[in-house]
């Protein structure tokens, strides 16, 4: 049913039409007057009396679109394409396979709308990046998404809440006449109570806004006492006559209503409408100076764009302005919410690379480009009009994941951006290039990125979990540092990295010990630090040749020391070749329990044996 403000325009009255041939003149005439449910049974009657063709096949295709039903719409796309088509056509049916979660056949008609229409944005940003979806489905999860109880198996969406206020737009009304877009009643605007439990109860019409017509979505402002929402133009009269086809052509238009005691009064149009183009979905700023809203308005760059206008101090309002290519595609961009802020707009989008579907999108107005939301708040569906209170902490928005116009919930997850910043010890220098690792409390390594030219990087974790942050560079030694628990927003890591200072000797290179846990051959992190200590002196002197010799402690027989040894001495080895060293240039030998650090015999301590389990460096050459 959202398709409707996506399309922005009505029909009313009686049709006769000039279809492709007499035989399609029924569907046709359906078709034109957005019954797309009959619509649909008629195309297939052709389809089932052999009377079909590319014309008959894009039509049906385009039906199923318009009630986004992606799976018969790819089917009949699939059809049409084998004959010749216009671009718009295969990116339609780019989107419905994307929608079915086939990604690969998507690509495959976006390439060829692209080689059709390569100066389309739409085009150019899919040739930029043809394999966005895994950059998309590898984003951060911002938000848990939940089913709530308020939707019903007729369309729900438009959700906005203020104070305890909970605005929607529905076709539940079922004592309404069905519109024969998708054989649903006429939508309403209704509002329910929030409850202290997030909680939504006690929905009903808000009578004094709604017409026998199409009503809603609905924004209200900071104080409560104006309210902005779309309707047919049929509730001022106001249409163009179609007298070739005798139809009746209205459009979606925004209305303004101010509250007196608990009625909405005062409805008049706002002066920006006209019978030629549409207006709907508007959202309007906190500080109730800029009024956004979708429209088909001439000079828009696609479809349908996001466009905004100024709310004078005297009621009266400025020219509307189109919010330019950082929004605005080819394709359709509908459903603008502007957050608390005054500057972070979501909106919906069918013309960026998505997940199929509508999708929803950020941007901070004030730079930045727009960003798709990801998982979960987006998905192979339509996802559309995101809002959210910052006050509650909590978004809502709209979808067709479930087969049906719903509404969900959007609760915030709670994240801490560690902010590491690394430097030299001694000199205080920023240094980029730096290798940063940050693992999570059982020594996972989450993700492993390196400093820029500032020194820094950002990672974006859970909040009130501990973190450990590894730091590594040539010619610094490796050190972790522990990030504490925090609810956020940020933060920060100052890792400051001593600068190797490594003895060197005429017999050998004098590092800290290397030990080795109990009856284990594996390369500790803290042993790391030291061996790359020893990477960079041979890195510094090429003509360096080493040998690693291994030690156990006494504990165990003489034979299985001396294997163990041995993997200890070539895990040192293959550590150092993985730095980059020439594998000639560093050898092992495992030595056992024959050369112990600290003869103590059978009466070792722990620190003893930990002492007698440990690596040296000779210089061979």
């Amino acid at each position: 049913m959202k398709n409707l403000y996506i399309a922005l325009s009505f029909a009313v009255g009686t049709l006769t039409i000039s279809a492709q041939n007499k035989d399609t003149k029924t569907a046709d005439k359906l078709y034109k007057r957005y019954e797309y449910v009959d619509a649909a049974k008629e195309y297939l009657k052709l389809v089932e009396n052999g009377k079909s063709d590319g014309y008959v096949y894009k039509q049906l295709a385009d039906t199923y679109y318009n009630m986004f039903n992606p799976d018969e719409a790819a089917k009949w796309y699939a059809k049409a394409v084998e004959t010749t088509q216009d671009a718009e056509t295969h990116y339609r049916y780019a989107q419905m396979l994307k929608a079915n979660g086939k990604y690969e056949e998507s690509n495959k008609q976006m390439q060829k709308f692209a080689s059709m229409s390569p100066s389309d944005s739409r085009a150019k940003a899919f040739k930029e990046n043809p394999n966005y979806v895994p950059r998309i489905l590898s984003k951060a999860k911002a938000y848990n998404v939940n089913s709530l109880d308020i939707s019903t198996d007729k369309s729900e969406f438009g959700p906005v809440l203020y104070d305890n206020a909970f605005y929607f737009t529905s076709a539940r009304n079922g004592a309404r006449k069905n519109y024969g877009w998708t054989d649903e009643p006429f939508l309403d605007i209704y509002r329910a109570d929030y409850n202290e439990d997030a909680t939504i109860t006690n929905a009903s019409t808000v009578t004094s806004l709604n017409s026998k017509w199409h009503d809603g979505p609905v924004t209200i402002s900071a104080d409560g006492n104006t309210a902005y929402f779309a309707s047919d133009s049929f509730r001022e009269s106001s249409f163009l006559k179609d007298k070739e086809n005798k139809l009746k052509l209205g459009k979606n238009s925004i209305y303004k209503a101010t509250k007196t005691g608990d009625t909405w009064g005062n409805i008049t149009l706002l002066p920006f409408n006209s019978k030629e183009y549409s207006c709907a979905n508007p959202s309007l700023s906190r500080d109730g100076k800029t009024l956004y809203f979708s429209s088909n308005m001439p000079n828009s760059i696609g479809g349908v764009d996001i466009w905004k206008v100024a709310v004078k101090e005297d009621g009266t309002f400025g020219t509307p302005e189109n919010l330019g290519s950082k929004v605005n595609t080819e394709g359709n961009e509908t459903f603008p919410y502007i957050a608390d802020d005054n500057k972070t707009l979501f909106f919906a989008s069918s013309g960026r690379p998505g997940l199929g579907g509508l999708d929803v999108f950020e941007i901070d107005l004030t730079s930045g480009e727009a960003s798709n939301m990801g998982k979960p708040v987006n998905s192979e569906k339509d996802d559309f009009s995101f809002s959210f209170n910052s006050k509650k902490n909590v978004g809502f928005l709209a979808s067709n994941r479930n087969g049906n116009d719903d509404i969900f919930g959007a609760i915030p997850v709670c994240g801490v951006d560690v902010i590491t910043v690394v430097t030299d010890a001694k000199t205080g220098a920023i240094l980029s290039g730096a290798k940063v690792a940050i693992l999570d409390d059982k020594k996972n390594v989450i993700t492993t990125e390196t400093t820029t030219a500032n020194g820094e990087i950002k990672y974006r974790v859970e909040c009130d979990m501990p973190y450990v942050v590894q730091v590594s560079k040539d010619g610094y030694e490796g050190n972790t540092f522990a990030v504490a628990k925090s609810k956020g927003p940020t933060a920060k890591v100052d890792a400051a990295l001593q600068p190797i200072d490594v003895i060197v000797t005429p017999t050998e290179i004098v590092l800290k010990p290397i030990f080795f846990e109990y009856d284990k051959s594996n390369i500790t992190q803290e042993g790391a630090f030291e061996l790359d200590k020893l990477v960079q002196v041979m890195k510094n002197n090429d003509k360096l040749v080493i040998l690693a010799k291994s030690h156990t402690d006494n504990r165990g027989t003489d034979r299985y020391n001396i294997n163990l040894s041995d993997r200890r001495a070539k895990s040192t080895v293959q550590y150092i070749i993985s730095k980059g060293i020439d594998a000639s240039r560093i050898s092992g030998k495992g030595m056992g329990e024959l050369e112990p650090k600290v003869d103590c015999g059978a009466d070792c301590t722990e620190e003893q044996h930990a002492q007698n389990r440990r690596s040296e460096f000779l210089i061979v050459k």
